[in-house]
């Protein structure tokens, strides 16, 4: 058994980010053959006790027993919180039945953002992707699920064969968008709410049926922007309209 001394960083007492160079002197052990080195590379002796991994590159070991373990223990949560927040924010399906005003404000935006990167990096012609397809509810549904598939399978935590199961996926779905774009008859240049077939006898009192008419396609962003507080007004609607019931029910009670 032999000791060598090995380099060691350490940062000063004053709190620069300097980093000196230390020495600590720590148990080595020649390895009697080629296959005891290729399992122990580092070529130190399993049964001797090792020195505990430094906290960010400091020795701690120079600190009260109590406080070096406070300090480790302290490190330990942080990164615990850190882990558990990334993990937290796997992206889920969303349901656009039952998004909040300014939750829908913020997902359509951010749709609307990804959806202009995706088609301009696959270089997605009208068919699959028309300018107006946020007027369309089977087209926002599905580029919503895609880009929550993308967002999952492009996370830090995913494994690295994910990203070829999105691109697998993709060109599924790219299929599908061409379908609803065909029913719905939105093209470039023009668009029209996608026809329902009424059911004899099947439809609500109050459904009305949409005008088909076509309409040019002017100006996209303008359009999508009042798209946008469109939708919010009818989530606050909606919203005031559950509030003034739960207060009309409560007076009732009372």
């Amino acid at each position: 058994m032999t000791r060598v001394r090995r380099p060691v960083p350490r940062t000063p007492p004053s709190g620069r980010r300097t980093r000196l160079l230390t020495w600590r002197t720590v148990p080595v052990r020649t390895t009697s053959s080629p296959m005891e080195f290729l399992m122990n590379p580092d070529n130190t002796s399993p049964h001797l006790p090792q020195p505990k991994p430094d906290f960010d590159g400091v020795d701690l070991s120079d600190l009260p027993p109590e406080i070096e373990a406070k300090t480790r223990q302290l490190a330990k949560q942080a990164y615990v919180n850190d882990l558990a927040a990334t993990l937290a924010a796997v992206p889920r399906p969303i349901n656009w039945l039952t998004l909040p005003p300014d939750d829908v404000e913020h997902e359509l935006l951010a749709l609307n953002a990804w959806v202009d990167w995706l088609r301009h990096t696959y270089g997605l012609p009208a068919q699959v992707v028309p300018p107006m397809w946020h007027r369309h509810p089977e087209l926002l549904w599905e580029l919503s699920a895609l880009r929550q598939h993308w967002l999952f399978c492009f996370d830090p935590q995913a494994k690295g064969n994910q990203a070829l199961a999105w691109h697998h996926d993709f060109a599924v779905a790219r299929e599908r968008l061409r379908d609803w774009v065909t029913i719905s008859g939105t093209r470039l240049d023009r668009d029209r709410p996608t026809r329902v077939t009424p059911w004899p006898g099947g439809e609500a009192e109050d459904w009305v049926e949409p005008d088909t008419a076509e309409r040019p396609v002017a100006d996209r962003t303008d359009d999508f922007a009042s798209f946008v507080a469109e939708q919010v007004a009818g989530r606050l609607a909606e919203l005031d309209a559950v509030i003034r019931k739960v207060v009309e029910d409560e007076r009732r009670g009372q």
